[in-house]
This record gives C-alpha cells, sequence and structure tokens, in this order.
C-alpha cells in the first residue's frame, strides 16, 4: 500500500442520480441510452470529480451490460432494477448462453473509460463489474429479489448447474474487469450486493472458489476492492477471495476488519447513506466516528457503507470530502 497525505474518499454510485446535471441528463435520456453513449458515460464519470473534489472517479455503467452480449435480453425498470426476458433456470439454459468478447460486446463502455480518463488528466477512475453470484441472481430470478429463493433452490438442488452458470460468469468478468484495465482504470471494484443472503458455510461451499478466481485472474494489474451488503457475517470468507480491499456496509464495526482480515487488507467504506441524506450533526458525527475508528490503521478509504442516495443533496456529499480531507491530514 502506497502512503497517501489524507484520507481518499469517493462514494459508491457516486456518478449519477442525485445530481441535478445527471437528472437534467435523465428527462431526455434513458439508462442505458447514456451508458450506451461513450460520450455521455464520461461525462457523468467525470461530473462528481469536478463538482465534489473526490479523490477517484468511478465509472458510469450498469453490472448487466456485458450480460448483453451472451445473450441475455434484460431491461431497466424505473425504481426496481433490471427485468431480465429470458430467465436462466436450467442446465439448457446455461448451456445456451454465448461467450464473452468485451471488444466486441462493451465496446461503448471501453471508449467511456478512455474518455473519462483523458478527461480527469490525472485523478483515478475506478472500474468495476458485478460478481457471478449477483450476476447469477438476477439471470434466475428475472428481476431484483431480497428472499433469492430460486437462486438458492438452484444452488441446492442443482449444484451442478449452479456451478457451471458461475464458472462461466467468472471468466466473463475475468476478461470484462481486465479489458477495462486495459483501457486506464486504476483500480476495478467487485460488486456482490445480494450474497449476504447466504451463511459462511454456503458462501465457502458454492461462491468463493468463483470470486476468487476473478482476483487470481485479475492479478496484480491494479488494486482490487470486493463489496457486499450486509457482510457482517461474510468478512473472513471476503477476505480469502484475494483482494486488496475489503468494502464493507455501516452493519459492521469498521474497525474490526483490520482484525477479521487478519490485518493485511485496506478497508473501504463506511458511512450509513441514510446519513449522508440527512446531512447536519447526524452526518457530521458519522464522518467523525468513521474517522476516530480508522485513525492509525493502515489502508482506510471513506466511502458510504452503499450506493448514494437519489434525494441526498450533493453539498452534504461535498461536505463530507472536506471533513475527511482537513480531518485526517491533521493526523
Amino acid at each position: 500500500m502506497r502512503q497517501v497525505e489524507q484520507t481518499p474518499v469517493w462514494f459508491m454510485r457516486q456518478a449519477g442520480r442525485y445530481l441535478p446535471s445527471y437528472r437534467k441528463l435523465r428527462s431526455v435520456k434513458g439508462i442505458l441510452e447514456i451508458a450506451k453513449d461513450p460520450g455521455l458515460a464520461s461525462d457523468v464519470t467525470v461530473d462528481p470529480v469536478r463538482q465534489l473534489g473526490v479523490d477517484a472517479a468511478v465509472l458510469f455503467a450498469d453490472i448487466m451490460l456485458p450480460l448483453e452480449g451472451i445473450g441475455v435480453k434484460f431491461k431497466i425498470e424505473e425504481n426496481l432494477g433490471p427485468v431480465i426476458e429470458n430467465p436462466v433456470r436450467t442446465r439448457e439454459d446455461v448451456e445456451a448462453l454465448g461467450e464473452f468478447d468485451p471488444e466486441q460486446h462493451v465496446d461503448h463502455v471501453l471508449r467511456a473509460i478512455s474518455l473519462a480518463v483523458e478527461k480527469l488528466d490525472g485523478v483515478p477512475l475506478v472500474g468495476f463489474s458485478g460478481a457471478p453470484f449477483t450476476l447469477a441472481s438476477y439471470l434466475i430470478e428475472g428481476a431484483p429479489s431480497r428472499e433469492l429463493h430460486l437462486t438458492k433452490k438452484m444452488i441446492y438442488s442443482d449444484p451442478d448447474t449452479w456451478n457451471l452458470l458461475e464458472s462461466r460468469l467468472a471468466k466473463l468478468v475475468v476478461k470484462y474487469l481486465r479489458a477495462q484495465i486495459r483501457c486506464g482504470v486504476s483500480a476495478v471494484q467487485l460488486f456482490d450486493s445480494w450474497v449476504g443472503c447466504l451463511s459462511p458455510a454456503d458462501y465457502s461451499a458454492h461462491v468463493r472458489r468463483h470470486s476468487t478466481e476473478i482476483f487470481s485472474g485479475v492479478g496484480r494489474r491494479v488494486p482490487t476492492i470486493h463489496f457486499c451488503a450486509d457482510s457482517s457475517a461474510l468478512i473472513e470468507e471476503f477476505a480469502g477471495t484475494g483482494c486488496d480491499v475489503l468494502s464493507v456496509d455501516w452493519r459492521v464495526p469498521i474497525e474490526t476488519v483490520w482484525e477479521r482480515s487478519g490485518g493485511a487488507k485496506g478497508v473501504q467504506g463506511n458511512l450509513d447513506p441514510a446519513a449522508a441524506e440527512a446531512g447536519g450533526r447526524v452526518m457530521e458525527k458519522g464522518v467523525e466516528d468513521i474517522l476516530r475508528r480508522t485513525s492509525g490503521k493502515r489502508g482506510h478509504i471513506f466511502n458510504l457503507g452503499h450506493g448514494v442516495l437519489r434525494e441526498t443533496p450533493p453539498e452534504n456529499l461535498k461536505r463530507i470530502v472536506d471533513m475527511v480531507h482537513r480531518s485526517s491530514a491533521k493526523r
């Protein structure tokens, strides 16, 4: 890990929906239209750096985009998320999925990265992908689901088909992240947003090796970050996947993550996004508390415990950035 003069800060979902400039764009363009337009996507990526002073940009894209290339048909419904036209629920469905070619299937994403890197003029850009479990959960359920009963049903009743699907998705993700790195991202984050529904034993048996394959496939090209919501039961498992940084939500005391992960990892997080939305003294106390808990710890990246909420005032996020920079520079 490289020493820095102050704690770096960026926000998950910082490129998008809370910014007036993005809302204006969304009034005339759909989310996938923007994501597939390299010029627009790169502008949305860069805007938060200019407006908030964050230390890194995060790529504006959708985790479902690479799945189009292998034959998955979907749409993004407002206030719901991805809805799959052709869910994947049998071995035959899995075997029908095509091979992924990033240069062919997500050329728009790669061009957006190149444009954003040029516009950022040295500010790091964070790329990302959904993890195999989370991607599979959308494919199997057909739409966002907190219960994930169809996904668990496949895991328990047809583990061979589950592992085939996970293996194919892991290979897709490795190709996707390597392509992002070739185009200039400075770090990559693997989002396993829904895997917190599993027990540590089930995660170890059915998921961990596929995530490990991804971090091994990315190698030491750039730093790697691993995120899961509701992850407190899985810290040790996540630490064993080979990532460099664990990104945790607000449900786990951030200072304990170093201890539970063996002390060698960086840790990212973990202000409750609702506190960022609320602002005022509640938000400021939350920031101060996290900085106190992480004081003296090596490798902290300040972030929210999940994505920026839609109604968050941008000035609240700018206040967080200013507080983190000012307070951490005094240490």
